[in-house]
């Protein structure tokens, strides 16, 4: 249980690696025992129950857990090789090459144009901005929406757009993995194929990796897929750990877990 059944399969060349990792919150482990090698310029999902440690091992690989007091991240998680909890690393830098995008949109309280280079700006950007500007909006498929009122309020746009919108801000600092915890949970079934068609674009150039409770969603869009779990602890908790680890269509057609048959079918979770 502590180590997930893996492919036998080689996957393209890893970008992120977790090692063992173990995360809890205020000495109460939320999560154990996870091994992963995500892929370079592929969708990964995670999926799995609530409170199986989907979002908290997503949140490990930008250190966005720093953030939450009382956590703990042990175990080894690489970047290109490197540790990103070694003492040098900065984590602000980390979150510059590893962007993130929420459940829900939250774009700045400012016009549209400044929501995309207010992120670049900070971060060092001397080039030109309004063209940085517009190619973020392209590559987010949001630039002939909302090109005739870049002065207008992020927050006037639609859930879909706005959604859009934090991905191209996510695009403008020029990461190189773009992690995604449920981006399209609130949003319609329109505005989830928008974001999916445009998942599918980016993946040419970055890596992503996406947290789903949506079956279809994760089967649609990522090429490989990690099946989360959690076990009752004696306290009435949770503790979380990877099932399975496998190219997608093998974990929803012939998955090697009990456990990952049981929730692609529907029949817990």
């Amino acid at each position: 249980m502590s180590q997930a059944n893996a492919s036998s399969a080689t996957p393209s060349k890893a970008v992120l690696k977790a090692e063992n990792v173990s995360v809890s919150y205020n000495s109460k482990v939320a999560v154990k025992g996870v091994y992963l090698d995500i892929p370079i310029n592929q969708i990964t999902a995670f999926i799995g129950p609530s409170g199986c440690g989907k979002s908290t091992i997503l949140r490990c690989f930008n250190r966005m857990n720093d953030l939450v007091s009382g956590a703990k991240v042990e175990g080894l998680i690489t970047f290109h090789g490197v540790n990103l909890y070694d003492r040098r690393i900065d984590p602000v830098e980390v979150r510059r090459r590893i962007g993130m995008v929420f459940q829900k949109p939250n774009p700045f309280p400012k016009t549209i144009y400044e929501n995309i280079a207010f992120g670049a700006r900070i971060n060092g950007y001397v080039g030109d901005m309004d063209e940085l500007v517009e190619k973020s909006l392209r590559k987010a498929a949001i630039w002939d929406e909302v090109k005739d009122k870049m002065k207008d309020s992020g927050l006037s746009l639609s859930g879909g757009q706005q959604q859009r919108l934090c991905i191209a801000r996510a695009i403008a600092i020029e990461p190189e993995v773009i992690l995604m915890d449920e981006p399209c949970s609130a949003l319609d079934p329109i505005s989830t194929l928008k974001i999916e068609e445009l998942m599918q674009e980016l993946k040419e150039q970055y890596t992503i990796i996406i947290v789903t409770h949506n079956m279809q969603q994760a089967s649609r869009v990522s090429d490989r897929t990690a099946f989360f779990n959690a076990e009752a602890t004696p306290e009435g908790g949770k503790i979380g750990y990877l099932v399975e680890f496998d190219d997608t269509v093998n974990i929803f057609t012939n998955p090697k877990e009990d456990y990952t048959r049981d929730y692609v079918s529907g029949r817990f979770g």
